[in-house]
């Protein structure tokens, strides 16, 4: 609504918007600049309780132009769960989880398919193709079959099985590939080219990020403004860490929030942490994880196009990365469910995983305010969780 340009953070090149466009010149994702000025004057906090209860309440903070092109499937506003069995025991008592697994698709990647492929139709899209670990495939699938758009899906052969039937359901072509979503990257990249394809990539377009940033406009909504002091989010992509960055700052700019930040903090997994291992050695980019590997499946990328935004997010919060094992993420999903009744996908429990530790090291103090981001439920990966339960015959009488 109140888009000025997009900008690159890279070269600072600027292009007009309401066009099609994929990266800038130099290589790099672009991003959505606002007039802030205007987008003051015509948002308001009071009338934030006045409106829809999804992430379609900032449209003032959102790229879409004409309404009628809004896809909704009602995503957006989930809760902000107190941990209060775990924080006790943690002697964390302001700890905090925000559940997005119950939004239209049972995860996070509903935010930047709503806002995604509403300005694809926007823009005039009629196809378009990504290469996914599976759940963003899947969201995209639905929310282009419910814009009358056609999706080209191309996922891992080892992606978990629910978003594969997500697409076939949502009528999308869908091909797997004998390799990592590097690999399928490659063959959307080919097709983009050969076939004319408009390339909903990972930050290859600039609009997944502003629906994804929503996370991080709701987190400030729900603290009254005053934003917690530790945020933890699983990083593969790193669209979402970038996303609540973005938002947060623009929030500073409108003068909704203090110029405290809260520390962003990049969970990743032993087997694949290449934002990690270039956060430890004070670089600026990370370097291609050769033979990635983890149970949370959706953050194994080996190598993402915005690592550089994540680091910058992280580096001037004084945030962190941390990356914790596949064992420690399987336990902790399951301690999550036995002590607070959630089931939340392996990249969710990661970051519980990783708060402990900080909390351990002493990094995150028992007073501060913390917010695990559970990007999906845990349905999705029903392979997550060994459940081989006695089988009773008629009669039989149940042992303690």
């Amino acid at each position: 609504m109140f888009v000025s340009h997009l900008s690159c953070p890279k070269c600072r090149a600027t292009y007009e918007p309401n066009r099609k466009i994929q990266l800038c010149t130099c290589g790099s994702p672009l991003l959505v600049a606002y007039d802030l000025k205007k987008t003051e004057k015509a948002l308001k906090k009071d009338s934030l309780p006045q409106r829809r209860n999804d992430l379609w309440r900032y449209r003032e903070l959102l790229p879409v132009r004409d309404f009628k092109n809004i896809v909704t499937l009602g995503e957006g506003m989930t809760p902000l769960i107190r941990l209060r069995n775990i924080g006790g025991e943690m002697d964390l008592p302001h700890l905090y989880l925000k559940d997005e697994g119950i939004i239209p698709t049972g995860t996070f990647k509903a935010r930047g398919a709503a806002v995604g492929v509403s300005m694809a139709k926007e823009l005039g899209v009629k196809a378009l193709a990504m290469p996914t670990n599976g759940n963003a495939g899947g969201a995209w699938a639905l929310y282009c079959a419910a814009a009358g758009i056609q999706a080209v899906i191309v996922m891992p052969k080892d992606a978990p099985p629910i978003p594969r039937k997500e697409c076939v359901i949502a009528g999308a072509s869908l091909y797997l590939v004998n390799g990592l979503i590097s690999d399928a990257g490659r063959i959307v990249g080919r097709a983009v080219t050969d076939r004319g394809l408009y390339d909903a990539s990972t930050l290859k377009e600039p609009y997944r990020i502003e629906g994804k940033k929503t996370m991080g406009l709701e987190i400030a909504e729900q603290f009254g403004w005053d934003v917690p002091e530790v945020i933890l989010y699983p990083t593969g992509g790193g669209v979402g860490i970038i996303g609540i960055y973005k938002a947060l700052q623009e929030l500073q700019e409108i003068g909704w929030i203090g110029s405290r930040m809260p520390r962003l903090v990049a969970v990743q997994a032993s087997g694949c942490a290449p934002v990690v291992s270039a956060w430890q050695a004070k670089k600026t980019e990370s370097v291609f994880w050769e033979n990635s590997a983890t149970v949370a499946f959706g953050i194994n990328v080996p190598k993402a196009l915005g690592d550089f935004l994540v680091l910058d997010a992280v580096y001037a919060t004084n945030g962190c990365a941390v990356a914790v094992t596949d064992e420690d993420i399987l336990n902790t999903q399951a301690y999550l469910g036995r002590r607070e009744g959630l089931f939340v996908c392996p990249e969710g429990a990661a970051t519980l995983a990783a708060a402990r530790r900080l909390v351990r090291e002493g990094w995150i103090e028992k007073n501060e305010r913390v917010v695990l981001l559970n990007t999906g439920t845990g349905l999705k990966y029903p392979d997550s969780v060994d459940a081989e339960p006695p089988v009773l015959q008629p009669g039989d009488a149940i042992e303690r």
